[in-house]
């Protein structure tokens, strides 16, 4: 008797707050290329689709990413998406960016969805107390598949501090081992499921050090992998970004073993159909903010994204705005993996919105050059460093005004070779004025006479672009490897 026993996992990550279809980046032909993906009314679709196969031993995780990333959810705090996701059906979710709004309002927003929020690694500050569950068993054709949740473990870290007020995160690797131990002994699972918003080199670590996990969902790296990775004995997978894209695992179970396992990164595309009856509900939620955000703001006559880890043409249009708007000699930003590509043609209020949809006052500092160069040589372990449990970042920090020649190999703190502010090599004395947005901009410890200029970044795109549209995606080698 073989005793194989079948189901299948569905995930979805890093939607960002993408609740409709949206330009989307592909690599072809050794080129990029821009077409419209992904939307909840085509995931929605799917999911009944695949459940109709397997006769419902379907298990859809979301690896969180999800309450933020776009003007509609920004500006409800997450309230609009909660009807949405509940009509797809979803097992268990974990987070990151959920948290912008604050962890009272993000246990407000949890506890309205029908399904729960997992992590083994956030704990209340005053009592040490998990603040969710840490796993969860769903029974399904006779199988036991224990789901556990890792969040992100850098909110506390280097995201603004309201979003870890009164909480705190660790790593997970240490708590990781306890539970596993208890799914397969104590409560005799067949299955454990990990979905891990640590990233994609931070999930490889620890899964190489933790024995147990039969499959991970990594999430946070926005990784398209189109083959599955093997991490000491677990199976892992990434599936991109934006509701781009969907990663299936069609699962066969012997005797608690994976026997069998095969994986299809599904893109979302126009090709597959819609709900319908979602698709409305969208449409009906997002209509008060249509005006708004359809309003065309300028025109660019090439694709502005963010997909280079050194410098992105979306991060220029934004940092040139805001030069415009402070005359300061340096522009900084963080290093943002979201934001959907603007594809060639008009630039709407949404795009602008997507480009920050925090929209932040553009604030001013005075930095010294030996600042300048800690904070850069800072961010550049965070994106780079050798031990992935310190690489705590996005991309490398966006930048203007300056012109970094790096060693990417070498480790801290000397991966600049050479640094220049405009023509002029650096000087580590000398006082330089520059601007910047939200506290991972320019973190609090570096500069002096801090000053809000009193414009909002999306108003400083918004004046840019009337001066300067149509704009180009211009590329100005700010970091060059070598």
């Amino acid at each position: 008797m073989e005793n194989l026993k079948e189901f299948s996992i569905i995930q979805i990550t890093d939607v960002h707050g993408y609740m409709e279809p949206h330009s989307e980046m592909f690599w072809e032909n050794g080129r990029k290329v821009y077409r419209e993906a992904g939307g909840y009314a085509r995931i929605s679709q799917y999911l009944k689709k695949v459940n109709e196969e397997k006769q419902g031993a379907v298990i859809t995780l979301d690896g969180g990413d999800t309450f933020h990333g776009t003007y509609p959810v920004v500006q409800t705090k997450g309230e609009i998406l909660i009807p949405v996701l509940n009509h797809l059906g979803l097992d268990a979710m974990t987070a990151h960016w959920d948290f912008a709004y604050g962890p009272k309002r993000f246990k407000e927003i949890t506890s309205d969805l029908n399904y729960p929020m997992l992590a083994i690694n956030v704990y209340d500050q005053q009592t040490d107390e998990l603040l969710y569950k840490p796993w969860i068993i769903k029974e399904i054709k006779g199988i036991k598949v224990a789901i556990l949740g890792i969040a992100s473990n850098i909110v506390d870290k280097t995201m603004p501090s309201h979003f870890s007020k009164g909480i705190y995160f660790t790593q997970g690797n240490e708590e990781l081992p306890k539970y596993i131990e208890t799914l397969k002994e104590q409560e005799n699972t067949d299955v454990i499921v990990l979905i891990s918003h640590l990233g994609f080199p931070q999930n490889l670590k620890l899964l190489k050090e933790v024995d147990g996990v039969d499959i991970c969902l990594s999430s946070h790296t926005h990784y398209r992998t189109e083959s599955m990775v093997k991490a000491g004995n677990t199976v892992m997978i990434e599936s991109g970004c934006h509701g781009s894209f969907l990663g299936r695992l069609d699962v066969t179970l012997q005797n608690k073993k994976l026997k069998n396992v095969n994986f299809e990164l599904i893109e979302v595309s126009q090709d597959l159909p819609e709900d319908q009856e979602l698709k409305k509900k969208i449409e009906n939620a997002l209509l008060p903010f249509r005006e708004y955000l359809n309003k065309k703001a300028g025109e660019t006559t090439q694709a502005l994204d963010r997909n280079n880890i050194l410098e992105s043409s979306m991060d220029n249009l934004l940092l040139q705005a805001m030069l415009m708007a402070t005359g300061s000699q340096l522009a900084f930003s963080n290093g943002w993996r979201y934001g959907a590509p603007i594809v060639p043609g008009p630039i709407t209020n949404n795009d602008l919105h997507n480009i920050i949809p925090v929209n932040p006052v553009i604030e001013t500092v005075v930095l010294t050059g030996h600042e300048i160069l800690e904070m850069i040589e800072e961010n550049l372990e965070k994106t780079f460093s050798g031990d992935a449990y310190k690489q705590q970042g996005g991309f490398v920090k966006r930048c203007l005004g300056l012109k970094a020649y790096i060693k990417i190999e070498v480790g801290a703190p000397k991966r600049i070779q050479k640094l220049f502010i405009g023509e002029e090599p650096i000087k580590p004395e000398e006082n330089y004025t520059a601007c910047y947005v939200t506290s991972q901009g320019v973190p609090e410890k570096y500069g002096k006479e801090r000053a809000e200029s009193g414009v909002r970044a999306v108003d400083a795109i918004q004046k840019y672009l009337e001066t300067k549209s149509p704009v180009s995606a211009e590329i100005f080698g700010t970091f060059e490897a070598v």
